[in-house]
């Protein structure tokens, strides 16, 4: 059975990328336009784990977040932020309301993001 992964990420070109590297590397993948729908679709799909941008239309990453960590049914479900912001503000946040990873958008290469996918996911 494949892991399931749900990438919220407002920049098409991107989410779409990394879609197809994780269905590549055998993840079950569903994708979030907006905070709002992906707030939604965690609470109907429960994936294994999150990708998760700062900013996005409708809700911000950090109100998303908020949301799956008060929810007892999606509390527990890693969530690895993946951004362009990177002042320490926005790290120890991230940091403090239950983050798994914090990765930089400039920094990471996607074999990286699936390394740590699935060190998160013990596979």
């Amino acid at each position: 059975m494949p892991k399931k992964i749900l990438i919220i990420e407002d920049e098409a070109a991107l989410q779409e990328t990394m879609a197809e590297y994780l269905t590549d590397e055998k993840f079950e993948v569903l994708s979030a336009m907006d905070g709002q729908t992906g707030l939604e679709m965690t609470q109907k799909n429960l994936p294994d784990l999150i990708l998760l941008d700062v900013i996005l239309p409708k809700m911000d990453g950090f109100q998303v977040l908020e949301g799956i960590k008060k929810d007892d049914k999606t509390k527990n479900i890693p969530v690895i932020m993946l951004t362009n912001l990177e002042n320490m503000e926005n790290i120890q946040k991230a940091f403090e309301n239950g983050v798994s990873a914090y990765l930089i958008k400039a920094d990471f290469k996607l074999e990286d993001v699936v390394k740590k996918i699935k060190e998160i996911l013990k596979m």
